[in-house]
């Protein structure tokens, strides 16, 4: 059976949840092997192994953390070059996704970013992506020996099978171009107790309605143990950070439930959440876009539906 590579997302050797969902998607497609970069492969190892890595790749070269993302994607080449897998598999994001391209080039694999599902067909590897605002579902088929998929997270179920969760250490070769530029200081993000939006199960968004006031929508967020995003118009305001920022100029997030409050549902923030399993919206405005694509819309002041809301969740709660 051919491999299939994921590329592991961590913070400081805690993985991501989006991991775990690259290695189920793997398993459909031939067998996961994980690619590790950096160093504490050993304490995930187990994780890796219990959601069906039957081998990890791991490579600790320091430069592979300081470069900027042509070095791993040397890295990823030169494993793709010796072991022709099926394909490989990213998380979606900025840097991911240029690693990726770099990668497809360098090989003369196909591409699809932003793919929602990824399947084994007769002819290739399929793909399925929401595309223009979630207008459209596109479905392509990668017909090259290799396929490079970009995956957003929280697109499917995750469907742990232990694996061997074989360590194999890498070593990489890497160009002068590849080292050139290098990241010479970073500032971390500061910790918080909520999920990041891009991972989290739950979702509560506040827009312009919130006027500047995130009380009751992090009250509500709190106890569901969700994250908090916003629209654009709430961070061009100056509300919340850009990083919380859910839309077409943000992040794309596809939660189990997604609670948007005092947001109209313009097509830009529209882009970031649509794939969301369930929509619920408070809008004071009937009219409102975002109830055209809800499960449930309550057309009220989330000022005074989302206290009781919260109210009766953590009654339920205990």
């Amino acid at each position: 059976m051919s491999e299939v590579l994921v590329l592991v997302d961590h913070v400081d050797g805690r993985l991501r949840k989006v991991t775990a969902e690259l290695l189920t998607i793997a398993r459909r497609l031939g067998s996961p092997s994980a690619v590790y970069i950096g160093p504490g492969v050993d304490a995930v190892r187990e994780d890796l192994a219990g959601h069906g890595a039957e081998k990890i790749y791991a490579c600790a070269d320091p430069r592979l953390q300081t470069c900027l993302v042509a070095a791993q994607a040397e890295l990823l080449a030169s494993l793709v070059e010796r072991i022709a897998p099926v394909a490989v598999l990213f998380a979606s994001g900025p840097a991911t996704k240029e690693i990726a391209a770099r990668l497809a080039v360098r090989t003369g694999s196909g591409l699809v970013t932003d793919a929602v599902d990824v399947a084994a067909g007769t002819d290739g590897i399929d793909t399925t992506q929401s595309v223009f605002a979630g207008t459209f579902i596109v479905t392509s088929t990668i017909e090259a020996p290799t396929a490079v998929v970009t995956v957003k997270p929280n697109s499917v179920q995750i469907d742990p099978v232990p694996g061997q969760g074989t360590v194999e250490p890498v070593e990489v070769q890497l160009s002068e171009a590849a080292t050139a530029v290098r990241i010479t200081g970073s500032q971390p993000k500061a910790t918080s107790a909520r999920p990041d939006v891009t991972e989290a199960e739950i979702v509560v968004a506040g827009g312009r309605g919130t006027n500047g006031d995130f009380a009751a929508v992090e009250a509500l967020a709190d106890v569901l143990g969700a994250a908090v995003g916003a629209s654009r118009a709430a961070v061009d305001a100056g509300w919340y950070p850009h990083s919380n920022q859910i839309g077409q100029t943000g992040k794309t997030v596809s939660p189990r439930l997604y609670v948007a409050c005092g947001i109209s549902g313009a097509i830009q923030h529209r882009a970031g959440m649509q794939t969301s399993k369930t929509i619920v919206a408070v809008n004071t405005d009937a009219e409102a876009p975002i109830f055209e694509y809800v499960d449930l819309g309550i057309v009220g002041d989330l000022f005074a539906v989302l206290p009781p809301a919260t109210a009766a969740v953590a009654k339920v709660k205990g």
